[in-house]
């Protein structure tokens, strides 16, 4: 009950968007190094692949590769606006994860407190 496959998406699906926060903040912070590429992370192949059939998901943080984007003329891809962009929606699904792992957990304080 405590440990469900729905914990540990959510357990899952936190770690996968703390590394793509890692990642992007990186990216970010690189902007003007030449030949500097960008980094990309991916976590959500593999958890729906591990939900699809039946496993339960693990906690990772995900896959990171360099992004194949064309770079400017210092060898460099980091895109500002993209990578904001990415920083941003990273924060919010992570705080949507929070709020739904907190609901779950707050179902079951409910539940303890009535037995």
């Amino acid at each position: 009950m405590i440990g469900g496959v729905t914990s540990s998406a959510l357990h899952a699906a936190l770690s996968g968007l703390a590394q793509r926060q890692r990642v992007a903040n990186d990216n970010i912070a690189n902007v003007n190094t030449p030949g500097f590429l960008a980094g990309r992370t991916d976590f959500e192949s593999t958890l729906k692949s591990e939900l699809r059939t039946g496993k339960t998901p693990s906690v990772t943080g995900g896959s990171t590769a360099r992004s194949l984007e064309p770079t400017n003329t210092n060898g460099n891809n980091v895109n500002l606006d993209s990578e904001t962009v990415i920083a941003t929606e990273t924060g919010l699904r992570y705080q949507l994860a929070l709020n739904a792992l907190d609901g779950k957990y707050g179902l079951l304080r409910t539940s303890l407190r009535t037995q």
